[in-house]
């Protein structure tokens, strides 16, 4: 009788067929390049009409604010800075008048702007959508139109100037020199109010989205702490809608500053802003240079400020 041997080791399986390595030309590699590539391709088409639309005519206006010339012998460029000084030191009135009426407007659309958007956000409940509506419902019309209707509504023989006159409202503002012969019209107060309603939503808007984030638990955790709701506001609510504050002061005084609708409108010629100059300059006058440079120097303050005040602010959220 025999005995089979032991068996010393296990039997390995039979070797598969070995993997293909990855080709270098193709395959993985051309995958992940082209899925890198996807976000540039879909930025594409905005930054096609930025340079078109914005660049292109940016460096254009740049060039036209240092050429020389008239209309009849053609303008060429001459590196002519002094346009850029002569519009400081003709039009800088207008310049003081623009930012002064602008950061009126924002801070009135901040007091009017802010408890609206807060209702809107924690009071309205299902009413909520049509207040929405509401406040947008004025974009429906054209920013023309809605400007005469407020020449319609401060008129001289309407129901407001009326009312006011009444209440002896306008010997205090014409007192504080914000009206004067007891009308609305051709005052600064007319065009202050004008871009105040012009540009409220754009600060409504930012404002409830703002406290639409914000955690309503947070305010439960307040009044467990018994913070009084003037506290639980200071602490809580407005820190945490500084974003909505700072993008609507934004949206609202950048377009109001170079605003000449309202000026045009319902104010008189002591209450033109830098826009109808520049307006001017461009239709009448027909001063391309001087124009351009006007142009330049708006936007170059708009940004100083925008930066100085962006950096005061502190937040983080929209850097």
């Amino acid at each position: 009788m025999t005995t089979a041997a032991p068996l010393t080791g296990s039997s390995s399986p039979a070797p598969g067929p070995a993997e293909a390595p990855a080709d270098p030309a193709g395959g993985a590699g051309d995958g992940r390049s082209r899925r890198g590539l996807t976000p540039y391709w879909l930025l594409l088409p905005a930054g096609l009409w930025l340079a078109v639309f914005f660049v292109a005519p940016l460096f254009y206006q740049a060039s036209t604010s240092v050429q020389s010339g008239s209309l009849e012998e053609g303008f060429r460029v001459t590196w002519e800075f002094s346009h850029y000084t002569d519009a400081l030191e003709t039009y800088g009135a207008h310049f003081v008048r623009s930012f002064g009426y602008a950061a009126t407007a924002t801070a009135l659309c901040l007091v009017i702007g802010y408890p609206l958007a807060y209702m809107i956000a924690f009071r309205a409940g299902r009413w909520r959508n049509l207040v929405l509506v509401m406040v947008i419902a004025p974009f429906f019309t054209s920013f023309l139109i809605r400007t005469l209707a407020w020449k319609t509504i401060l008129s001289d023989g309407g129901p407001v100037v009326g009312a006011l006159k009444s209440l002896h409202v306008l010997d205090a503002t014409s007192l504080l020199g914000l009206t004067g012969d007891e009308r609305l019209l051709a005052t600064p107060l007319a065009v202050v109010c004008g871009l105040t309603y012009n540009f409220l939503p754009f600060m409504i808007l930012p404002l409830y989205s703002s406290l639409e984030r914000i955690d309503t638990s947070l305010h439960e955790a307040a009044r467990d702490l018994y913070a009084k709701p003037s506290t639980t506001f200071r602490k809580v609510t407005f820190p945490l809608s500084l974003p909505g504050v700072v993008a609507g002061t934004l949206l609202t005084f950048i377009p109001a500053s170079g605003d000449y609708i309202n000026a045009q409108l319902l104010g008189s010629p002591n209450e033109q802003m830098i826009g109808n100059a520049i307006q001017k300059q461009f239709l009448n006058v027909l001063d391309y240079p001087t124009a351009a440079a006007m142009s330049f120097l708006l936007m170059a303050l708009i940004l100083v400020m925008v930066s100085v005040y962006m950096r005061k602010a502190g937040t983080e959220e929209l850097v």
